[in-house]
């Protein structure tokens, strides 16, 4: 029997590049001061030689890869779609690696929406799934969206809704 299964259309908010950009931005401010610590330190109290080559090392992939992060959440947002219907959860993402992910409805367990800091500010939230083994994630959707789609999920999967 061959099931066809169209391809996931939805897209996650365009804010999403502005939250990703600036959870980012973040975790390369706090990676460069404990490096930019850790260079005072080894100036200060003279390590030994090596660790001052194994920090230089370091900056020197930190900064390509901060650069990389200020580029990827564009990428990231052109690739990350998602759909659900009677039978599935589908989640496809990935440039490089592309993953299509198929949840079925009846192995989830549990559905929530969550919101950080930064999507706050937005007003996004991420919808999260939680099967026997793993929990799986469709990020920044706009209030109204994420809350339709848990719930559409959880009566669709037949979930008990627990109170927020």
């Amino acid at each position: 029997m061959h099931v066809n299964i169209r391809e996931p259309r939805n897209r996650v908010s365009r804010n999403a590049i502005r939250v990703w950009i600036i959870s980012e931005a973040i975790q390369n401010i706090i990676g460069f001061a404990v490096l930019g610590v850790l260079f005072y330190l080894d100036d200060r109290f003279s390590w030994k030689e090596w660790i001052g080559w194994i920090l230089i090392i370091l900056l020197a992939i930190s900064i390509p890869a901060a650069i990389w992060s200020f580029i990827s959440p564009y990428i990231q947002y052109k690739s990350w779609r998602y759909d659900v219907d009677e039978e599935y959860v589908q989640l496809k993402s990935g440039v490089w690696q592309e993953k299509h992910l198929l949840i079925p409805m009846t192995k989830i367990q549990s559905v929530e929406t969550m919101q950080g800091p930064i999507m706050r500010k937005y007003g996004l939230y991420s919808v999260s799934m939680g099967t026997m083994g793993s929990s799986h994630v469709i990020p920044a959707l706009p209030k109204e969206e994420a809350v339709s789609l848990r719930n559409k999920i959880a009566r669709l999967a037949k979930v008990k809704e627990e109170d927020e």
